[in-house]
């Protein structure tokens, strides 16, 4: 029997197209990209390789950096108004092959294979009145025209009161399942923030696209964005898909970075299996050539660690966003420390111990306590623009005998250190915006 956890029983780590070459990356980018995962980073957990926005525009990126998203571009589209791959982007998709031969490479690489859509129909489709696979129903007669993206203008939603809209969702992701997709992006459905007094207007795009991934037959992992996510709404999240963007867009800034600690703080409790509160990807390394202006990372080497730290403990999934055959000896120990890594698969109940404006700490566990031979993961992070001492009372983690003396492992540092009192109280040289990890024992 089909579950939609069976897709995504850990946080999925990957590579997404979007921060490096934003709607302009072609065929031969993605295999470059899939080859070096599979040589350097698989090893380490690393599986998903993901094309995002704007596959089907065989013009996208022509009018950077004036415009990213050419209005009324004309799509690649089959007879069923569905979108398929740019033939002068993606060349192996041509003769109505999709992107099952570039799907079917990346599998034979050991990889996964993912691609982004945003929801809805093309408008140009509603336009055209074109048909809907297995229906007398045209697109016009589903597209709600008054549903659209407040940054993209390429679709229309789908009315789901309308004969004809689960059908048009099914083609899609049957389509997608032919072409051995294992992970789909769907975007402006998490926040549709063209609409503030109803943030949460693509609802039962959802659950229709929920239930279109279930009739298909193949394991997909259902990631929503953008953000931030409404907590109230967090069990329908739960319910329909395995990822949801708690933030907007997510760039190379310390601001915001430092806002991700109280959406984590807000979300730490929905975390587990099939159902990962996404912080968004990772711009790590060279960022932006398809934007127009190509700039390497603008967080420091401490705060990238921050950030690696923060997304390992709370189990946010992991998408690096750079061009992998690029990374620097720098952000490549980031990617592959596995003792770090093992957090998304061998952690569980990651909570905020303290957080004010200067420090925070968070906590995350093994199988069980330590009296029962387990650990304690220990996390804290310094705000502060300087260097500073943070410390910690570890009878605050709730879970440490006091008569108890733990082992101290550094996992960044790969280094053991003095074994410490479950009731003492652990002082640490944090660097500003950084973050030190240690595992007790």
């Amino acid at each position: 029997m089909y579950s939609k956890n069976d897709a995504a029983k850990f946080p999925p780590m990957g590579w997404n197209s979007y921060d490096y070459y934003g709607t302009m990356v072609n065929e031969a980018q993605v295999r470059a990209n899939a080859e070096y995962m599979a040589k350097n980073l698989k090893k380490y957990g690393w599986e998903y390789i993901v094309i995002d926005i704007q596959w089907s525009d065989p013009d996208a990126g022509s009018q950077n950096p004036k415009v990213q998203y050419i209005p009324f571009s004309k799509f690649c589209i089959d007879e069923y108004s569905r979108q398929i791959p740019a033939p002068n982007r993606f060349p192996s998709s041509a003769d109505g092959r999709g992107f099952a031969p570039l799907s079917e490479y990346i599998h034979s690489l050991g990889l996964k294979f993912g691609i982004h859509i945003m929801r809805g129909i093309p408008r140009i489709c509603a336009q055209n009145h074109t048909k809907i696979l297995g229906t007398n129903i045209t697109a016009d007669r589903i597209a709600n025209p008054f549903s659209i993206s407040r940054w993209n203008g390429d679709m229309y939603g789908v009315d789901w009161t309308k004969e004809g809209a689960q059908e048009y969702y099914d083609s899609i992701f049957s389509l997608y399942a032919s072409w051995g997709v294992d992970y789909v992006k769907v975007d402006d459905i998490c926040n549709t923030n063209m609409y503030p007094e109803n943030p949460y207007s693509a609802e039962k795009e959802i659950e229709m696209i929920a239930a279109a991934i279930e009739k298909s037959g193949r394991p997909m992992v259902l990631s929503l964005s953008p953000g931030p996510a409404l907590i109230e709404k967090a069990w329908h999240l739960e319910k329909y898909a395995n990822l949801w963007r708690i933030t907007d867009d997510f760039w190379d800034t310390w601001p915001l970075l430092r806002a991700m600690f109280e959406r984590c703080e807000v979300w730490q409790k929905h975390v587990g299996p099939g159902c990962w509160p996404d912080c968004d990807m990772l711009p790590l390394g060279k960022l932006g050539r398809g934007f127009g202006s190509e700039w390497y990372t603008r967080l420091t080497p401490a705060e990238r660690r921050t950030m690696m730290t923060l997304w390992c403990i709370f189990r946010s999934p992991l998408m690096i966003g750079t061009d992998l055959p690029q990374l620097d000896e720098e952000t490549l120990p980031l990617l592959t420390n596995i003792e770090v890594l093992s957090l998304e698969k061998n952690s569980h109940g990651a909570r905020q111990l303290f957080r004010d404006e200067d420090k925070c700490a968070w906590m995350s566990l093994g199988n069980g306590c330590p009296a029962r031979g387990m650990a304690v993961n220990l996390a804290l992070f310094n705000f502060r623009d300087e260097d500073a001492e943070i410390s910690i009372n570890l009878s605050e983690t709730g879970c440490l005998s006091p008569g108890g003396l733990y082992s101290q492992r550094d996992l960044w540092e790969r280094r053991d250190y003095a074994p410490v009192a479950g009731d003492s109280v652990l002082v640490k040289s944090v660097p500003a915006h950084g973050a030190v990890l240690v595992r007790l024992f």
